[in-house]
């Protein structure tokens, strides 16, 4: 205190005021520590992205071959008139009905048919009664030939006459059988079994021989008519498998029958004959496309994530030395679900970029981070005993 007492006002005040500056440079040399170490971590690159790797995966992808085609009738048949000049009476079906073997479409009027076929009868009646009449005097001359009352002419002429009045009853019972054949064809019967697609007849209408009254599917079969260059005809083998899908979006399941022999000069297409099974949104007549199944094969992939389209081209982003990126362009194939096939330009090895990739160049610098697993949410046990306590 004494020496205190002893300093000046002056000596004690620039005493204070060492002090101060001293505190104050103590207080200033660790922030400019940290500024400088800023300064120099500023100077290395920063990460352009944290990203998660994956690697190339081998999968087992179906090979398919895409056509375009038509549905069609796998056979029409065309039910027509058989006789002439008859007036259509009943008709019994319509477009779209599902009809068995021999069942009755349509009937015309038989009246004149009876008729002639009465009048072949009695013509056969007649034919016979002649006939007997010739073949006993045919018999009574060949009696008196060892006699000598008649002559070889005479005995021949009744010969004659007896051949004669027998063919007559022959040609008498086939014109029975014309009349009769006449008679069943004012039956109109399905030839087989199918569906009826056209109709054309009309009650009253008198209709000549060979005019059609139906138009028939037979068996209700149809048929995928799906058309095929000529480079890819050589991959498609009857039973091969088929998915066709129509226009209404419905899709069944078919099997190839045949393969065209000949291939259309103008388009070089050739056609591949599927049978397709009864389906309620499948017509004739419609267009449908589809895939042949033609066996699989092991392929390349990365998941749809990874690829980033740049210029119109397909690339993904491989993490090389230096937790560098390069751009690889790659070419794809055919699509599995949320995973792509890879033809070329990617290693199997290859660190690829999960996701992300439209964010990067080029030799961008990124953090790869390990995948994180979701959390699991806690038990329904566990949450009921948090609530309770």
């Amino acid at each position: 205190m004494q020496r205190l007492q002893r300093l000046s006002p002056s000596s004690l005040a620039w005493a204070l005021a060492a002090a101060g500056m001293l505190a104050l440079g103590a207080w200033l040399l660790p922030a400019g520590a940290s500024r400088a170490a800023d300064e120099a971590q500023a100077g290395k690159p920063r990460p352009a992205l944290a990203v998660n790797t994956v690697a190339p995966e081998r999968a087992t992808l179906a090979l398919r071959l895409a056509a375009n085609g038509t549905v069609a009738a796998w056979q029409e048949a065309s039910i027509g008139a058989e006789s002439n000049g008859l007036r259509l009476t009943d008709v019994r079906v319509n477009v779209g009905d599902v009809v068995r073997k021999g069942q009755l479409l349509a009937t015309f009027a038989d009246d004149t048919v009876q008729a002639d076929v009465a009048q072949a009868r009695a013509s056969l009646m007649e034919a016979r009664s002649s006939a007997a009449e010739a073949a006993a005097n045919d018999e009574r001359a060949r009696t008196l030939q060892a006699t000598g009352a008649l002559s070889a002419q005479q005995i021949q002429q009744y010969a004659t006459a007896g051949q004669t009045a027998q063919a007559r009853v022959e040609a008498a019972q086939a014109q029975l059988r014309v009349q009769q054949l006449r008679l069943s064809h004012t039956r109109v019967l399905a030839p087989d079994d199918g569906v009826i697609s056209a109709r054309t007849a009309t009650v009253g209408a008198v209709l000549g021989a060979g005019t059609e009254l139906f138009r028939m599917v037979r068996k209700g079969r149809l048929e995928w008519r799906a058309e095929v260059t000529s480079s890819e005809l050589p991959r498609i083998r009857a039973g091969a498998g088929a998915r066709v899908t129509a226009a209404s979006g419905a899709e069944v399941e078919g099997k190839v029958r045949m393969v065209a022999p000949t291939v259309d000069p103008a388009t070089r297409n050739a056609l591949v004959y599927v049978d397709l099974p009864a389906h309620a949104d499948i017509r004739a007549g419609m267009f449908a496309r589809g895939e042949f199944l033609l066996g699989e094969r092991s392929a390349l992939t990365v998941p749809q994530s990874a690829l980033v389209v740049r210029d119109g081209f397909s690339h993904v982003f491989e993490v090389v030395e230096g937790s560098r990126v390069a751009m690889r362009r790659v070419q794809t194939g055919e699509r599995a679900g949320a995973r792509v096939e890879v033809l070329s330009g990617l290693a199997e090895g290859a660190a690829v970029v999960a996701r992300g990739g439209a964010f990067l160049n080029d030799g961008d610098l990124v953090r790869v981070e390990p995948d994180s697993k979701p959390k699991q949410p806690p038990a329904p046990s566990s949450q009921a005993q948090a609530a309770t306590k």
